[in-house]
């Protein structure tokens, strides 16, 4: 039996996409269950489109979910090279085996537009789908690239049925007319998608080709492929898109599309994974919390259901905070402290940034209070630093003319308190609230500059009686 090989195949075009971690998180589950291999091919023959530095940012993309692949560019294997644009002369050489099969022919189109050959208007049948020149066409594709102004474009076999099979859905019939006849090789010698990924799949030895249904309408064209070079053809799975709550495609114009943005924003990776995994498949047991691992034990390709699974930011924010509950307040820690320092710095004052730090950093026993107060009540890691700016060092309380008597009452009923803890401090508070009939909102916005937050009890017993005291102090006077 074949050794299992999955791959994805993202393009450096900007930013990494969710949906690339969608597609990867199943063709690296599936691998991993399988004790196969998980590949990365970078596919960059789109020149126009290309992005420096994108591949960089697909990578960085991968490593935070820790879905690390086992051959590509950074990784070797054997099999490579990895990116595209290092394999034209493969491209070449099977595209000259396609001519010389006459499974394939030049199109002539003018130098002005070479390399783009779809912003031309096409005239014609479909069988003679370019611009009428009385040059002779070349013979080579070596010629070709040299003369410019010529393109290659596979054939279509006339009046016969193109049968696709889709594991998911089973035989797909096109009919003859519903395929065209696809541009192989570009003016510019570059390779489009469709020659080189079928190229790349065979000779990389890819098993299982798992993407995303829209392209199902461009198989019946990789499959002639695989008929005109003879090779066997991988097993097709075509996954469910991403849909947004109104069950439009999930686009950067519709949703938050970016990893990038999931990553300022404060969601943890094992926690959108576990969503992910989730659109269009469910747990054998129907559990909706699970690991990386544990989704790996019980995970199978053809568990995945054809339905269009939304994409509910809200339901992903929840399993967020799921997650963040379930985590040591030592890790806890930890992560806050990267996320504050490297991740998205630039989301709390300069003059904060460093007492933030510093507090999580160390074991602080009193730190660690303050993220176990925070840790029920955050969903996101960016929640954390709006919740707690009253316990750095150069906090001060806040007083409206309105609510300096308040304040005033605040600072003798916590004189009184010999047992500087909770309860004590709830009972002080309470009569507060009750000389001056006001409610709990008052006293969280003398004491945090807002109107709701963590307890307020229990943040005093922690900030203790001392700071409170000072604070308040200052604040009178």
């Amino acid at each position: 039996m074949k050794q299992v090989r999955t791959r994805i195949a993202p393009s450096p075009t900007g930013y990494p996409h969710i949906g690339t971690i969608y597609q990867a998180l199943f063709n690296y589950a599936f691998a991993k269950k399988n004790d196969g291999k998980f590949l990365i091919r970078i596919e960059d023959t789109d020149r126009t489109r290309f992005v420096e530095g994108s591949e960089e940012v697909i990578f960085a993309a991968i490593d935070w979910f820790g879905l690390t692949e086992n051959e590509g560019p950074r990784k070797g294997g054997g099999k490579g090279p990895y990116r595209q644009s290092e394999r034209l002369e493969i491209y070449h050489k099977y595209a000259q085996e396609l001519l010389d099969k006459d499974k394939a022919y030049f199109a002539y189109y003018p130098k002005a537009d070479a390399g783009h050959p779809t912003s031309l208007k096409l005239r014609g049948t479909r069988e003679k789908r370019h611009f009428e020149t009385t040059e002779e066409p070349p013979k080579t594709i070596a010629e070709m690239i040299a003369r410019g102004d010529w393109i290659l474009r596979m054939r279509v076999p006339k009046d016969e049925d193109i049968i696709v099979y889709d594991a998911f859905r089973g035989e797909i019939t096109f009919t003859a007319e519903q395929v065209s006849e696809q541009v192989l090789i570009k003016s510019d010698g570059f390779p489009t998608y469709h020659l080189a990924a079928i190229v790349d799949d065979h000779l990389m030895g890819v098993t299982h080709v798992v993407r995303g249904e829209e392209w199902i309408s461009s198989a019946p064209k990789h499959v002639l492929l695989y008929r005109y070079f003879g090779w066997e053809i991988p097993f097709l799975y075509h996954t469910p898109l991403l849909r947004n709550p109104d069950k439009s495609k999930l686009s950067k114009r519709h949703g938050h599309t970016d990893v990038r943005w999931y990553q300022q924003e404060g969601y943890l990776p094992e926690a959108i994974l576990n969503f992910l995994a989730l659109m269009g498949w469910t747990h054998p047991q129907e559990k909706e919390i699970f690991s990386l691992i544990e989704f790996i034990s019980v995970f199978d390709l053809k568990d995945i259901r054809q339905v269009g699974p939304i994409f509910d930011l809200t339901k992903l924010t929840w399993m967020n905070g799921m997650y963040i509950r379930e985590m040591k307040r030592e890790d806890l820690m930890k992560v806050l402290h990267t996320y504050y320092t490297k991740t998205n710095p630039s989301v709390i004052p300069v003059s904060d940034q460093e007492s933030l730090a510093s507090l999580l950093s160390g074991k602080d026993e009193k730190m660690l209070q303050i993220v176990a107060l925070a840790q029920s009540r955050i969903d996101t890691l960016k929640e954390f630093y709006p919740l707690i700016t009253h316990f750095l060092p150069d906090a001060t309380f806040f007083v409206a003319n309105d609510t300096k008597e308040v304040a005033q009452s605040l600072y003798s009923e916590f004189q009184k308190i010999t047992d500087w803890q909770k309860d004590t401090i709830l009972e002080a508070l309470r009569v507060v609230l009750k000389a001056h009939s006001i409610r709990m909102p008052v006293l969280y916005t003398i004491i945090t500059g807002q109107e709701r937050g963590l307890p307020l009890p229990e943040s005093l017993e922690i900030l203790g009686k001392e700071t409170v005291l000072s604070r308040l102090e200052k604040l009178l006077s």
